[in-house]
């Protein structure tokens, strides 16, 4: 049997996972990484983009707008600003995550940071058929 890590995934409204991983991929705000057991103690901020953790049971995608990882050799803990599960997706809850990221980037002060951000969303609304 593969070695797991412990992974959580909550957000303000709600816990959505807390299962064993082989591997979590993340979109940090500096590039996308991947976690697996025995990785170096890391935290790391997020940008908008998919969350994708796989296991024994198989795999799950999520949506995220934001948020941090706590990443060790045994757990990753995803704190999301917000987070939806890729199966929950609709179109109009894409267009109100595009809506809240075109507020949230009209006041950003890193406004080049803000702008990809919103062009992460974009690009998810395009792959998803949206």
């Amino acid at each position: 049997m593969a070695e797991t890590l412990q992974f959580d995934l909550v957000s303000p409204e709600r816990r959505l996972a807390s299962v064993a991983a082989t591997e979590v991929q993340i979109p940090g705000a500096e590039g996308d990484l991947t976690a697996m057991p025995g990785h170096a103690p890391t935290i790391t901020t997020l940008r908008p983009g998919v969350l994708k953790v796989v296991g024994p049971q198989g795999s799950k995608s999520f949506v995220v707008t934001g948020g941090f990882a706590d990443i060790s050799g045994t757990h990753v803990s995803v704190l999301a600003e917000r987070a939806v599960p890729l199966e929950e997706l609709t179109p109009a809850l894409m267009d109100q995550l595009i809506a809240d990221a075109s507020e949230a980037t009209a006041v950003a002060v890193d406004k080049d940071a803000a702008d990809k951000a919103m062009g992460d969303l974009i690009a998810m609304r395009t792959a998803a058929g949206f």
